[in-house]
C-alpha cells in the first residue's frame, strides 16, 4: 500500500511539475505578448501625437496667413475710405466752384445785355 501511495505521489508530483512548467511557459508568452502590445500602443500614440503636432503647425501657419490677409484687407478698406472722403471733398469744392462760375457767368451775361 505504501509503495502504491508513493508511486501515486510521484506521479502526481510529476503531473504537478508539468502543469507548473506549462503555466510558466504560458505566463512568459503572455508577458511577451503584453510587452509587444504595449510597444505597438506606444508607437501608435507617438504617431498620433506627431500627426496632431504637424496638423497644429499647419493650422497655425494658415491662421497667420489669414490674419495677415485680413489685416491687409482692413488696411486697403481704410485707405479706400480715406480716398472716398477725399473725393467727396473735391466734389464739393468743384461743385462750389461751378456754382460761383455760373453765378459769375450769369452776372457777366446780364452786364453784357445792358
Amino acid at each position: 500500500q505504501l509503495h502504491l501511495t508513493m508511486s501515486e505521489k510521484n506521479e502526481l508530483t510529476e503531473n504537478l511539475e508539468m502543469v507548473q512548467k506549462e503555466l510558466q511557459e504560458k505566463e512568459s508568452e503572455m508577458k511577451r505578448e503584453i510587452s509587444e502590445y504595449k510597444d505597438r500602443l506606444l508607437q501608435a500614440e507617438k504617431e498620433h501625437q506627431d500627426a496632431l503636432t504637424e496638423a497644429n503647425g499647419k493650422n497655425e501657419v494658415e491662421i497667420e496667413a489669414c490674419q495677415d490677409k485680413m489685416n491687409s484687407l482692413e488696411h486697403f478698406i481704410n485707405s479706400q475710405k480715406l480716398e472716398i472722403e477725399h473725393l467727396k471733398l473735391n466734389e464739393e469744392q468743384l461743385s462750389n466752384s461751378l456754382k460761383e462760375a455760373n453765378q459769375t457767368l450769369g452776372e457777366l451775361l446780364k452786364a453784357k445785355v445792358r
